[in-house]
């Protein structure tokens, strides 16, 4: 079957790698929200405060 080249390169990642990738998509989506007018600004900044913590963010 072809097309699963996504799963493919997920597999190939790292449990850190994994971690990093999904914290880029939440903030991603954080910052399309806001971009959007979705969430205010302050909602943003605490969001993302709370993604970092609870993920153990160092560097982003």
């Amino acid at each position: 079957m072809t097309g699963t080249g996504k799963s493919d390169q997920w597999s190939t990642l790292s449990p850190a790698e994994k971690k990093q990738e999904l914290f880029r998509r939440q903030k991603n989506l954080l910052d399309t929200f806001l971009a959007t007018g979705a969430i205010s600004q302050a909602q943003h900044d605490k969001s993302l405060s709370c993604l970092i913590e609870k993920m153990g963010i160092k560097d982003y």
